[in-house]
């Protein structure tokens, strides 16, 4: 799962910083208040809602059932640990060959979503190729505990487990929400959308619920709900420079600002999990053509109002050349995306051209 933990903290930051404090008071509905909080535990990654709410009782409430939501799914998605009664990710790799394995909803929703949208993602996004990620999963953590004697995947192991990435070997039975993999050494991987997927279930319910005015910051995966009710129309989203340096003030790390209100943010990046070999950064992103990490840009920022769908298509278009990333975001509906290059250069589809603060957009 994609941690982002330190564009989790930038954004809180900046989402606060651009917030007055609170109780704020709004109109038509003077007694709305402004709340925050934070939990930790699951995907790895802080998470934090800000919301408008009538009173602190009922942001306590929805508050609650996110931090319950997240809990549940970070439980059933989780490929690290296993939980005693459930058949999560876990139990799934390494029960799955041996026959159908019955799982959860969420789980069985979450693997139909990636099956039928895996084609889409033009062949750079599969969940599948779990067996290649732990060879690198492997190497950062054994270079993060020795960073002195950092050791590489070798070649051939890499293309022996890519001969075990075919998603048609996952067998999925709606009628019994069981799996099963046709290929014993297949290994499934969500990194690419769980907490995406996760952060959209949640938002879904809170759009639903007593509290629509928010925004979720899901370790970098951003989701904003309807307007913040302090006469703004739009929430700043902060987009982190990937040197951590900043382009914008002293402190923040921020390259730029989004102006944006029910819509998805999420950013795909070299920076976020990485170890250093031979003086060169290996990430997270693994390229399936050349199982090695993509090299074509720093990050890359999704905007869509689905989160499921941006952390899929962040993931997608970072493994794509710019050119063709660009393409292939503007042959979609209601997607976005701005690009952080290797040179620091920054590109952006016609659409986010009023939405950023580099070009003059602003809060309002």
């Amino acid at each position: 799962m994609k941690t982002r933990s330190r564009l989790s903290f930038l954004l809180i930051l900046v989402l606060l910083a651009a917030s007055p404090a609170q109780p704020l008071r709004a109109e038509p509905a003077p007694a709305y208040g402004k709340y925050s909080g934070m939990f930790f535990g699951t995907f790895d990654t802080a998470i934090s809602l800000i919301g408008f709410a009538e009173s602190k009782e009922v942001f306590d409430r929805e508050y609650q059932r996110a931090e319950t939501m997240f809990t549940e799914l970070h439980r059933q998605f989780n490929q690290y640990l296993p939980y005693e009664g459930l058949n999560n990710l876990y139990f799934v790799n390494r029960n799955a060959a041996a026959g159908p394995v019955k799982v959860p909803g969420e789980l069985f929703g979450l693997l139909e979503y990636c099956k039928r949208m895996q084609p889409q993602t033009r062949g750079t996004v599969n969940v599948a190729l779990g067996a290649v990620l732990a060879l690198w999963h492997d190497a950062r953590e054994s270079a993060e505990a020795d960073p002195a004697h950092p050791v590489l995947p070798d070649i051939e192991s890499l293309r022996a487990a890519a001969g075990h990435t075919d998603m048609e070997d996952v067998v999925l039975d709606a009628a019994g929400q069981t799996v099963f993999f046709r290929d014993p050494l297949l290994k499934l991987d969500l990194g690419a959308v769980a907490k995406g997927y996760a952060a959209e279930k949640v938002a879904q319910a809170l759009l639903k619920g007593q509290m629509p005015h928010f925004i979720l910051n899901a370790g970098g995966n951003v989701r904003a709900g309807l307007s913040p009710m302090d006469g703004r129309q739009e929430w700043s989203v902060a987009i982190q420079d990937p040197d951590g340096e900043n382009l914008l003030s002293p402190d923040t790390g921020v390259i730029d600002i989004l102006y944006l209100h029910d819509t998805s943010v999420v950013t795909s990046g070299d920076y976020q999990r990485f170890f250093i070999a031979g003086g060169r950064r290996y990430h997270h992103l693994i390229s399936p053509d050349t199982l090695f990490p993509a090299e074509h840009m720093r990050s890359v920022s999704i905007v869509t109002r689905d989160s499921a769908y941006a952390d899929l298509l962040s993931t997608a278009v970072f493994l794509m050349p710019f050119e063709q990333g660009y393409d292939f975001v503007r042959s979609l509906e209601g997607v976005e995306a701005y690009w952080v290059l290797n040179d620091r250069s920054v590109r952006m589809t016609p659409g986010l051209e009023g939405a950023a603060h580099s070009l003059g957009a602003g809060p309002h």
